[in-house]
Order: structure tokens, then C-alpha cells, then sequence
């Protein structure tokens, strides 16, 4: 059996192990909060180095791919060094095909998504590959990556502008804090904070990182699509409470429960014994095919 692990930044409640049938291979996959210890994550990430199958970084980026060029988060840099032996994925290997893939499947459900449909990506930096899939759909978008990320009262409205913030901002994602842009260890428990709404009532769809989408949610969300990758049980009842009326997860349920996409990739990584500098788009896509890998769609309301 092969196994799998993700060490996350993320809150320790929300850890959760499966075993599975993936891709003719049978895998424990697990995810292991580290509640915000960065420290914790380092020490638990090279006690695992060569001792598991491939090994997730969640609640951290380490590369962003954006437009034609890619950036790299310090601190997620560091924890991928820290593990010599194991295959690492941080997810970015397979968002850009993944993610893309499931907004044109959403697209194919008219009563989900149209082209006339305003869509708030929470960060799209992390996710520019759905960014361009909505933009190529005619979807009137705002890139909320300075106002969840930076709390800045800022949207942004083209992928030219984006890329644009990107090369601006580069000098703080390279040395920054992780924690500086992102909700990590006990925060991501917190209520939400009830700021920014007018993005949330504005929108028909929103998307992206479920912390951040979590982060300034308001008391009502009736009648909204969320399109999101990790959600928990109690995720799920929170945004049904909310109102929203479809949840479409990227990333596969496994026993009640959707992982990260550095999960997805890790098991990717594990299937093909290589490393993810060695893995082309290509074979990403193949795996993604061979699993007829679609969004999943609840209706909550």
C-alpha cells in the first residue's frame, strides 16, 4: 500500500485519513495540521522524508504560476527543502489543469454558470488558471487577491492588471511570512469576519480558496454557486446555513470529505514515482482523464 501525507499549516481539527483505491494503486492518504507551527511543519516533514510514498504541502503555496511567468513563496520554499528523498507537490502542478477543466464543466450546466454569471475569485494568483477559464467563459470577474490577502478595499477586474500586482508584490511574497497573507493554524477556526460584503452580494459565483472565501463571509449567502477544493462536514454545513445553493468541490470527495490539490498531486506523484519538476502538464492532464475527473456538485438549498 502506498501512502501519502500532507503536512499543513492549517488547524489539527481538521485531519482526516482514508484509505483508497486510486488509479489501480491502493493508498492511506492522511492530512496532518500543524495548527500554524511552522517549526512543527518542518521537524514533521523531514521525519517523514523517505519514509512515505510522496508527501503534500497544504495551507501554503510554494509556486504561483501566472501568466507566462512563476513566483515563489519563501517560507513554502523552505519546507519543500526540507524534504530531499519523497516526491513533494504543493498542488500548482495540477491547478492550472485541474481547476481550469472543472470551470468549463460547470460551464456545460447553464443553470450553474453563464457567461453573464459575476464570479468573485477570492485569490486568483493561486489560481490563475481558473481565473483565465472564467474569463475566457465572457464572466464579468473581480480578483479579490488584494482585499483577502493584503485587506486592502481594492478589486481587481482584468488578468493584465493581475499579473501586473503580481510583479509588484513579488519582493513580499519571496520574503514575507506566509502567515502575513493567510489565515493558518487556529485562524482558520475563527468566524467569519462580516467585512466586504458588497463582493460577496454582488457576485452569482464564488470562487477560490475555501479560508479565504470563509474569512469575510457574510451572514447571507441565498442563492449563490461556491466553487472551492478542501471543504470539511462542517464546511459544508456552514455554507448551507449561509444559503448558498450549489458547492462544486475540484477535487475528488473522499469519504465525505474533499482534500487539497497538493493531496490530488501528492497522489499523482506517488502513482508515477517522479518528482514534480519532472512531471509535464501532459501527464497531468492524462491522469486527470484516465479518472474522468469532474467537479463535484452539491445542492445545499
Amino acid at each position: 500500500m502506498k501512502r501519502v501525507v500532507s503536512v499543513s499549516l492549517g488547524s489539527s481539527k481538521r485531519d482526516h485519513t482514508v484509505e483508497v483505491d486510486f488509479l489501480g494503486q491502493r493508498m492511506r492518504v492522511s492530512r496532518e495540521g500543524t495548527d500554524g507551527d511552522f517549526g512543527r511543519a518542518l521537524a514533521r516533514l523531514q521525519e517523514l522524508d523517505g519514509h512515505v510514498d510522496a508527501i503534500g504541502l497544504g495551507g501554503i503555496d510554494v509556486y504561483l504560476q501566472v501568466g507566462a511567468k512563476r513566483y515563489v513563496i519563501g517560507d513554502g520554499l523552505k519546507l519543500m527543502q526540507a524534504v530531499h528523498q519523497t516526491p513533494v507537490a504543493d498542488g500548482s502542478g495540477i491547478k492550472n489543469t485541474v481547476e481550469r477543466e472543472a470551470v468549463l464543466c460547470l460551464a456545460a450546466q447553464p443553470k450553474l454558470l453563464q457567461p453573464s454569471s459575476r464570479v468573485l475569485l477570492v485569490s486568483a494568483l493561486d489560481r490563475f488558471g481558473m481565473a483565465e477559464a472564467f474569463v475566457q467563459l465572457g464572466c464579468p470577474c473581480v480578483f479579490g487577491d488584494l482585499i483577502f490577502a493584503m485587506r486592502m478595499d481594492y478589486p481587481i477586474t482584468t488578468l493584465a492588471e493581475l499579473e501586473k500586482m503580481a510583479e509588484r508584490y513579488r519582493a513580499r511574497m519571496e520574503k514575507l511570512p506566509f502567515h502575513y497573507f493567510y489565515p493558518v493554524g487556529e485562524k482558520q477556526d475563527q468566524a467569519p469576519e462580516e467585512k466586504f460584503g458588497r463582493y460577496y452580494e454582488e457576485a452569482n459565483v464564488i470562487a477560490g480558496d475555501f479560508h479565504f472565501i470563509k474569512r469575510y463571509m457574510p451572514p447571507s449567502l441565498a442563492g449563490k454557486l461556491v466553487v472551492t477544493n478542501t471543504t470539511t462536514s462542517q464546511d459544508v454545513e456552514l455554507l448551507k446555513a449561509r444559503g448558498v445553493a450549489h458547492l462544486a468541490t475540484t477535487t475528488p470527495v473522499l469519504e465525505g470529505r474533499s482534500f487539497g490539490t497538493n493531496v490530488l498531486e501528492a497522489m499523482f506523484l506517488a502513482v508515477l514515482g517522479k518528482r514534480q519538476e519532472a512531471v509535464a502538464r501532459e501527464e497531468y492532464e492524462q491522469l486527470t482523464a484516465s479518472l474522468d475527473l469532474k467537479p463535484v456538485i452539491r445542492q445545499l438549498n
